[in-house]
């Protein structure tokens, strides 16, 4: 499991490899499990839900899929297909319930970045796509690599370059900040960002070796103007793929070598759990916050 979205308290999305979808509609103490359809063999490694009923999935790999459904799961209409094995889907995220961007590894020395305004029912190519150097790309970890807010769109990167690709206009201009995260090879980089007003705290490391906790953290207090990262005093024990704000000067990141949190807008870290998982949501609306990870693992955080 590696799609998260928790819509509030009650409603939540899970999706995964296998064309697997879950749904909870309390709070993630129960789950009804589907696979969708002809889709036996997709990877769903990130999934966007806007109710109970309501949801857009993206399948990485080939072919590359994006679906969507409006009776909680029952049916899925294909609204993108490309068989091209150069188009590889990795993230999705939508400022509002109309407007969103799935990003892709890089094609021809840009990023993938396609674009919906109708709520995911058609996906083009947006008109300025961020520049990529050779064998950069985004980790289909958490589906958390691309951030949107409002006119905002934040992107990290990783494999031959680690790099904070940003935005402040939808995408018509690019800035490019290099992230002091270990890089060079396919494993390494940075993996999830998240963001609370000027804060943005962003995390990732070597999945190939994931109990390394050097190179796992970057902090950036900016304002639209982002041009220095720092290493936090305290990092998390280990390789992590997604982070979330939780409020105020808390934020929560995961990974295969667990779970750790920050108190203080991710300058110390302290793990709070062992377990593999591999992303970790907010609800959109309330307190929700759970984890999905491998072999089916979903955990509820109490805090």
């Amino acid at each position: 499991m590696r799609g998260l979205s928790v819509v509030n308290d009650k409603v939540a999305w899970i999706s995964g490899s296998g064309g697997t979808v879950g749904i909870t509609n309390d709070g993630g103490s129960n789950w009804s499990w589907l696979q969708v359809k002809g889709y036996e063999k997709s990877d769903f490694r990130d999934i966007e839900a806007f109710s109970d009923k309501e949801a857009v999935i993206v399948s990485s790999g080939t072919p590359a899929y994006i679906l969507k459904t409006a009776d909680g799961g029952l049916t899925w209409t294909k609204h993108f297909e490309q068989r091209d094995t150069s188009y590889f889907l990795d993230a999705m995220d939508f400022k509002d319930p109309k407007h969103g961007f799935v990003l892709g590894d890089p094609i021809n020395g840009k990023f993938l970045l396609l674009k919906t305004d109708d709520g995911g029912n058609n996906w083009v190519p947006a008109h300025y796509s961020p520049g990529a150097y050779k064998n950069e790309a985004a980790f289909a970890a958490s589906g958390t690599c691309i951030r949107v807010y409002k006119s905002g769109i934040m992107i990290v990167s990783g494999g031959s370059k680690s790099r904070l690709i940003s935005s402040t206009d939808n995408g018509k201009n690019w800035h490019y900040l290099d992230l002091p995260l270990t890089d060079g090879t396919s494993s390494r980089g940075a993996f999830s960002v998240a963001k609370n007003g000027n804060e943005i705290i962003i995390v990732g490391g070597n999945y190939a070796k994931d109990k390394l906790r050097d190179s796992v953290a970057v902090i950036i207090n900016g304002s639209e103007n982002i041009s220095k990262a720092s290493m936090p005093t305290l990092a998390p024990e280990g390789f992590q793929s997604s982070v979330e704000h939780l409020n105020g000067n808390f934020y929560l990141s995961t990974g295969t070598s667990g779970t750790n949190i920050s108190t203080d807008s991710g300058n110390t870290w302290k793990k709070i759990d062992d377990r593999s998982y591999n992303v970790c949501r907010k609800a959109k609306k309330g307190k929700l916050v759970l984890l999905a990870g491998d072999k089916g693992n979903i955990g509820i955080l109490k805090f």
